[in-house]
């Protein structure tokens, strides 16, 4: 071969290498570029943990050159325990020969510590030597979303375990992908059992009212996308219990809208519905009879005014039991109560199961009968009468007997004023009172009737006007002792007087009743005490002045204080007050006529026990009864000239209360006859028209 060729050959090798060189130099400076340009990490070490190269990436996280890690081991640049764990990480990959993945903390530039993805992996050189090659990735921000989502997962997962109501979770097909504890308790169904089966398996609800089941609340609410509430809805549990529950069902979308499942948020309302039925209930009932109340029975009395026809006669029966107050005051509300409860059963047992029975109030009831011609409803409203008449409350071995007087109404059609209806009921029931007491009074659309009851309201205008400007006058009858000596004081009864607007003098029998209907009589006596206390002081005479006082100061638990505060307001000396109490009155109210009386005895006021002798009853409590003066029965008195039982009965009244030392007033001694028979018995006062007519007081 020439020399010629030879070069040729020569040059064209030169040639050959010079690409493979260049070749080589871009591969090894696209190969930088590539690593240098990296978001990841790498690096390389030998077998004794020294870097032999590290990219550009990790020179600028780390803020340090790759000249001063050259053949320098992890321990030269990070903390001890750090570069500890890393070397121990490098020993395990060249130990298994095999790449391993590995999360390693390591301080960035600002010393916060940084947590990375590392891979590592061992390789050999073309020398044979054993390496340790690397990449990594920052993770730390993922790691902290992480535990912000574990975080805010566990809060979630924690709320849903302490809150009260129950929660149901499912995919968007139905399936049941969590229950909360109380979902637990509530449906009887564990989250495990429960896990993946339909909702339709575990959450069974029907309509609280008509028990009919609705439909499934998943599927309505994943193919509306709307959520929805309801109420009134029951529970059927997996033992087949029933629970009262409120409940809400709501899709569950991600961010884009898809509908990925669903949520159903469930109460158990049953102690809640339980008080709203027993509020409800406790709103139309009367608690102690648990008949229908004044307001429940109006409302239904209102009712069948509306609807009320020709072809259907209805019929409005007022009931006022009569003694009510005697067993009331005389064994106390206990056995007020337990006689309202069995006067309610015998009620109930006389009339039709149509017929509507409530409690108006204190003694009061009323029955609505529908349907019921009045030939019909008075023979229900008699033989109620009759079983109330045959009826014996006993208590503590005392027996009582009461009555019962009805008010009826026939309901027209053409009434729809239920206010006027029930004044009829009451004014009937008030007009069987009138009548004796114990019957049935049918009320009539007639003039006298009708009369008497705008009678009555008149009259309660009347007083009350009275009572505000002193429209009444006082006048006193002497009671004139049989023996002058046995008394220093003048003694007088006062008497009340209506006075109208021509100065016509009216008696209290006119208007009393009226009174005693509308519960004005408390306030008369309180008047008439004042007015009494008032002219004492004016007049300053020394007279015993004696005052009448109705049932219903009796009953006033005020009534005391208030004759306190007015005989220390007008200085009067209690001795000077005498109360006259009629003994119809404290046999009505015996524990509280019994109170009273010690109290004003205990204030220093007399007492007079008027009317006695009328009851079988008078001579037992008597002895119980501790008063200054008792005032015969005027029937005795009326008639004691004529007939010698008369005078046999007022002298055992006299022997037995001077006994009791007592002095006796003989009322009614209207003449001379009277007045010389009553005297030759001993009584020790005497008053009527033969001894003095009433005057106008302190004339």
């Amino acid at each position: 071969m020439d020399t010629i060729t030879k070069n040729r050959i020569y040059q064209k090798k030169e040639k050959k290498m010079i690409e493979a060189l260049r070749a080589l130099r871009e591969s090894e400076e696209r190969f930088k570029a590539f690593m240098n340009n990296s978001p990841t990490v790498a690096f390389m070490k030998d077998s004794l943990g020294r870097f032999v190269y590290v990219n550009k990436t990790l020179e600028r996280k780390f803020n340090i050159k790759f000249a001063d890690l050259y053949l320098k081991t992890d321990f030269a640049w990070l903390p001890k325990e750090i570069a500890k764990q890393l070397h121990k990480n490098d020993l395990e990959v060249l130990s298994k020969g095999k790449t391993i993945q590995v999360i390693e903390t390591v301080p960035n530039i600002d010393g916060c510590l940084n947590q990375w993805l590392v891979f590592k992996f061992p390789f050999q050189d073309s020398c044979g030597e054993r390496l340790v090659g690397g990449v990594a990735i920052d993770i730390t921000e993922q790691k902290l979303l992480e535990q912000e989502l574990f975080e805010e997962k566990e809060l979630a997962q924690v709320t849903l375990n302490s809150i009260g109501d129950a929660v149901i979770t499912t995919d968007a097909y139905g399936n049941i992908k969590y229950l909360n504890p109380v979902a637990e308790k509530i449906t009887g169904w564990s989250f495990c059992d429960a896990k993946r089966k339909p909702i339709e398996k575990v959450f069974r609800v029907i309509n609280e009212i008509n028990q009919e089941s609705i439909e499934n609340p998943v599927e309505e609410a994943l193919s509306s996308h709307n959520s929805c509430l309801n109420k009134e809805y029951t529970l059927i549990t997996r033992d087949g219990s029933e629970v009262a529950i409120d409940y809400s069902a709501a899709p569950i979308c991600a961010k884009n809208g898809e509908v990925i499942g669903a949520v159903i948020v469930l109460q158990d309302v049953s102690h809640k519905r339980s008080i709203a039925r027993q509020l409800s209930w406790q709103a139309t009932h009367d608690a102690l009879t648990r008949l229908l109340n004044r307001s429940e029975f109006e409302r239904r009395l209102t009712h069948v005014l509306n609807n009320n026809t020709e072809n259907h006669q209805n019929t409005l029966l007022f009931l006022d039991l009569d003694r009510f107050k005697v067993v009331n005051d005389t064994c106390g509300h206990i056995a007020g109560d337990e006689l309202l409860q069995q006067v309610t059963a015998l009620f109930q047992d006389s009339i039709r199961c149509s017929d509507t029975l409530a409690r108006l109030g204190g003694d009061e009831f009323a029955i609505l009968l529908e349907s019921c011609p009045l030939d019909s409803a008075l023979r229900i409203a008699n033989n109620i009468v009759q079983r109330v008449q045959d009826f014996y409350f006993v208590w503590q071995g005392k027996s009582f007997n009461i009555g019962v007087s009805i008010g009826l109404v026939t309901i027209e059609t053409n009434n729809r004023n239920i206010t006027k209806l029930i004044s009829k009921a009451d004014t009937a029931c008030y007009s069987a009172k009138s009548q004796g007491r114990n019957c049935v009074h049918v009320y009539q659309d007639n003039y006298n009737e009708l009369v008497e009851a705008s009678s009555k309201v008149q009259w309660v205008e009347k007083i009350t006007q009275a009572l505000q400007n002193n429209s009444f006058s006082l006048y006193y009858q002497p009671i004139v002792a049989t023996n002058p000596n046995q008394s220093h004081s003048e003694y007088y009864e006062v008497l009340l007087r209506f006075i109208e607007e021509d100065g016509k003098e009216v008696l209290p029998m006119v208007f009393l009743s009226a009174a005693e209907r509308y519960n004005l009589t408390s306030a008369i006596d309180r008047w008439v005490i004042n007015k009494v206390c008032a002219d004492i002081t004016i007049h300053d005479t020394n007279c015993i002045y004696a005052i009448n006082l109705f049932d219903a100061s009796i009953k006033d638990e005020y009534f005391i204080d208030f004759v306190t505060e007015q005989l220390k307001l007008y200085q009067i000396p209690p001795e000077k007050i005498c109360f006259e109490i009629a003994e119809t009155i404290v046999m009505g109210n015996l524990r509280k006529a019994t109170n009273l009386i010690c109290a004003l005895k205990e204030l220093g006021c007399r007492l007079t026990l008027d009317n006695f002798g009328n009851s079988m009853s008078s001579w037992v409590y008597l002895k119980n009864t501790s008063v200054n003066y008792l005032k015969v029965d005027g029937s005795f008195i009326k008639h004691i000239v004529e007939d010698k039982i008369y005078i046999a009965m007022v002298e055992a009244i006299n022997k037995i209360a001077h006994t009791m030392d007592m002095q006796t007033i003989a009322a009614y001694v209207e003449t001379k006859e009277i007045l010389d028979t009553v005297q030759a018995i001993g009584v020790d006062y005497l008053q009527g028209f033969g001894v003095a007519k009433p005057h106008p007081l302190f004339i």
